[in-house]
């Protein structure tokens, strides 16, 4: 499923001195510090650290489920802190998608039906293409032959791809996903991984994943590392494991 071209001169993200805290009646509890981070289209992206150091904050504000409490989110050079609640809903709806670790899918449901269901409430993608656009998220992941399938009926890792076909549906300018191995054995996660690399390397889909596991990082170009609310380190990936084709996936 081929990535539409939507290039602007901007970087799709920018963070500056951005601050995250929690208030509980009189206590506050700061989780980010002052994030300064760049990122552009077509990069992959794996966010690490260990519990506590915001990680998992910091993609809930990038990906529009939160706010920061201080400094400046632009998205596509647009500052996110004066757009309204019908814009910032615009976009969760159509320019971002989440890969959840608990797969999130309706059960007694076919793959095909919870794949489509981003586009029931897509406000331009018209009722006549959902299904042809459903099938080829699903072809990308390697699941044709499952689509009638009740996802209850598939394993783990198979539920996954369906996860991530349901991120794929709407065309995203990015997928977040949110320790997508956690709940997955050794050979699925890699699979669930290789599917990701695939739509990163022949999609040109830009993908930030949050993980603590060093081996599902690995599948990401660059890594960055965050350690008490503050970005600790941020490198370029010498040792990216090579996707494989999804001949190996499990059917």
């Amino acid at each position: 499923m081929p990535k539409k071209t939507k290039k602007t001169a901007a970087p799709l993200i920018e963070t500056q001195n951005l601050h995250k805290s929690y208030f509980s009646e009189e206590l506050e509890t700061a989780v980010l510090h002052g994030i300064n981070l760049t990122i552009h289209e077509e990069e992959f992206i794996s966010i690490m650290g260990p519990s506590g150091s915001g990680k998992s904050t910091l993609m809930h504000i990038l990906g529009f489920l939160d706010q920061p409490t201080q400094g400046k989110y632009l998205f596509r050079g647009e500052p996110t802190r004066t757009m309204t609640d019908d814009e910032l809903a615009a976009i969760r709806a159509t320019r971002v998608s989440f890969v959840f670790q608990a797969f999130n899918l309706l059960p007694r449901t076919s793959v095909l039906d919870n794949v489509m269901l981003p586009l029931l409430y897509h406000p331009t993608i018209p009722a006549s293409e959902r299904i042809d656009r459903s099938m080829e998220a699903i072809r990308a992941v390697d699941l044709t032959d499952r689509a009638l399938y009740y996802t209850n009926q598939l394993s783990g890792g198979q539920q996954q791809r369906v996860a991530i076909a349901r991120a794929l549906v709407t065309d995203p300018d990015v997928i977040f996903a949110d320790e997508p191995t956690g709940n997955l054995d050794s050979t699925s996660g890699n699979q669930v991984m290789e599917v990701l690399q695939n739509l990163h390397e022949q999609g040109g889909r830009t993908i930030i994943l949050v993980t603590h596991e060093q081996s599902t990082a690995a599948h990401a170009k660059r890594i960055i590392h965050l350690k008490d609310g503050l970005v600790d380190s941020d490198v370029q990936s010498f040792k990216r494991i090579s996707a494989k084709t999804n001949n190996t996936l499990e059917k």
